[in-house]
């Protein structure tokens, strides 16, 4: 769906759109829609800026942060936009951004697309690290067994070269006193 400036002019536009799973372009291999992801919102001119109001919410499979395993995580966020053309700035004008404007994207054109606006907002909404559950006991750092399903065969105190004699001096220690 386009958001054209013009059309904006004339009318709000009402926005209910779905997206199946694997239309939208998330800009990530490790993010896999599960669900329809459901867009409910209005798109607006105001004072020459598109504004987008709406809500989404969807289902997507990510991956754990510390074993690898597929999570399947709720996403649904609220959002309140503006969008102002970037012709309303001159190539040479020197800009100094005011507080209130730093919430202000741009767009080149005539308008923006609809899932451009969804695709970065589900980026947004999306946790820093997903876990697949709290007591997760991710990978083994030397052979990279899932500590989860299985115990890794590694040494748990694996020695430094380069210790061998503090560890040689802290054995002999106690049989010298």
């Amino acid at each position: 769906m386009f958001l054209d400036v013009h059309e904006l002019a004339i009318h709000k536009v009402r926005i209910r759109r779905t997206y199946a799973p694997g239309t939208l372009d998330f800009h990530s291999h490790d993010i896999r829609q599960v669900d329809p992801l459901e867009v409910r919102g209005t798109a607006e001119l105001l004072d020459g800026q598109i504004r987008v109001t709406g809500t989404f919410q969807t289902r997507l499979e990510l991956f754990c942060a510390r074993c690898l395993d597929p999570v399947t995580e709720e996403v649904s966020r609220d959002f309140d936009l503006f969008y102002r053309s970037m012709t309303s700035i001159a190539e040479d004008e020197e800009l100094r951004l005011h507080n209130d404007e730093t919430e202000i994207g741009f767009f080149e054109g005539d308008g923006i697309f609809l899932a451009d606006i969804i695709a970065e907002q589900v980026n947004l909404a999306l946790p820093m690290k997903v876990i697949c559950r709290s007591d997760c006991r991710g990978l083994c750092p030397n052979c990279g067994a899932n500590l989860n399903q299985e115990d890794c065969r590694c040494d748990k105190h694996p020695t430094d070269a380069r210790l061998a004699p503090l560890a040689r001096l802290k054995q002999d220690w106690p049989k010298k006193q």
